[in-house]
């Protein structure tokens, strides 16, 4: 007998429907329900065109019996409040990073998934990018060794133009900057591809200190732009094997370099980076370098190859990531990653952001 697919809200009318629900629709284990957003106006648009139930009363949406799971796709700062309230109601969550504003919301809401016995999953998607899967099988199969250095260059020009507009990416406060945007992403990946973060060291920079306001005139800006990150990452969690990590952050870099992860290892070198920065899962390249051998082009196994692709190349990783949500809500499994790396990372960014300011 087939399962019901699992009715689904998404929160949220940015990522959310321009990513998440066409993941969600073809999906055949998750069934888009319902839509969420707190200004009328926007959600009356949005469920005329994808013929959805809308809310944009939070408590009445969890009421509905036929709302199963979440995703909250909102800005960062509403986030920790909804989720507190879904994982109350009950329900399976898919949050999208960073999960919360600071490392303590982030644990409470660990605690709080355990006790009510219900799947959370984070969309870190890179794990759920075929390139980023190989080059994971590569490093676990010893195929460069032991890595003895790790370098990441993340530099982008969404926000180098200084007329664009002030929101809440402008205020640290509300989970802007470049840390909660990127930052939140490369301690997941480098967590997961070599192993645990151990310490963060920071300097931090606001290159755009005023944007023009909505309202009118120049608003401040205090949320930083650029991050220049020293860590130290445990390899295969081996308290033992400690490799030095830099991260380097911009969302001001004009005609940046875009994503490259660098990892140097005692029998040769993976490179993975693409410099596409209008779709940030299109366009990467995946180089293996071997011990006294000429590079090489590495592609991915078929079985990492995606079943479906879309123009849009953020959708079929989120997509695969549903799936993996899906399988952990129907066996009851640990969903991963979900909130133990979502805390992971989460502390990475808290002491990225403390160390900068002289917090720590």
């Amino acid at each position: 007998m087939s399962l019901q697919p699992i009715g689904v809200a998404v929160a949220g009318l940015g990522f959310g429907e321009k990513v998440h629900l066409p993941a969600l629709q073809a999906n055949p284990d998750l069934c888009p329900v319902a839509l969420w957003h707190p200004r009328q106006e926007r959600l009356d648009a949005a469920t005329a065109a994808h013929g959805l139930k809308g809310f944009s009363d939070w408590d009445a949406l969890l009421a509905d019996p036929a709302v199963e799971a979440v995703i909250i796709a909102t800005p960062p700062e509403p986030r920790f409040a909804l989720a507190r309230q879904a994982l109350e109601a009950g329900k399976h969550l898919l949050l999208e990073k960073p999960i919360a504003l600071h490392a303590d919301q982030a644990r409470e809401l660990q605690r709080l998934a355990i006790a009510r016995g219900v799947s959370v999953a984070v969309d870190y998607e890179y794990r759920a990018v075929p390139l980023f899967m190989q080059a994971e099988r590569l490093l676990r199969a010893g195929v460069i060794g032991t890595p003895w250095l790790v370098k990441l260059d993340w530099l982008m020009s969404s926000r180098a133009d200084p007329s664009r507009g002030w929101n809440w990416y402008s205020q640290a406060s509300k989970g802007g900057g470049v840390i909660g945007a990127l930052g939140t992403h490369a301690f997941d990946m480098l967590a997961w591809l070599v192993g645990p973060v151990a310490s963060v060291t920071a300097l931090n920079g606001v290159s755009i200190c005023k944007r023009p306001d909505p309202q009118g005139g120049m608003a401040p800006v205090d949320a930083e732009d650029v991050a220049l990150i020293q860590t130290r990452l445990q390899w295969q969690g081996s308290a033992e094997t400690s490799v030095p990590a830099q991260i380097n952050l911009a969302s001001v870099a004009r005609n940046g370099r875009g994503c490259w992860l660098e990892i140097y290892g005692s029998d040769g070198s993976l490179v993975l980076g693409s410099a596409n920065q209008k779709d940030y899962v299109h366009g990467f390249e995946l180089c293996c370098s071997r011990a006294g051998e000429q590079p090489q082009l590495i592609e991915p196994d078929p079985d990492l190859a995606f079943a479906t692709t879309w123009s849009d190349g953020r959708i079929a990783p989120v997509a695969r990531l549903q799936s993996w949500w899906a399988e952990s809500i129907r066996s009851g499994m640990p969903m991963i990653p979900g909130l133990a790396e979502g805390v992971a990372s989460r502390l990475a960014c808290d002491q990225a952001a403390q160390t900068a300011s002289g917090l720590a």
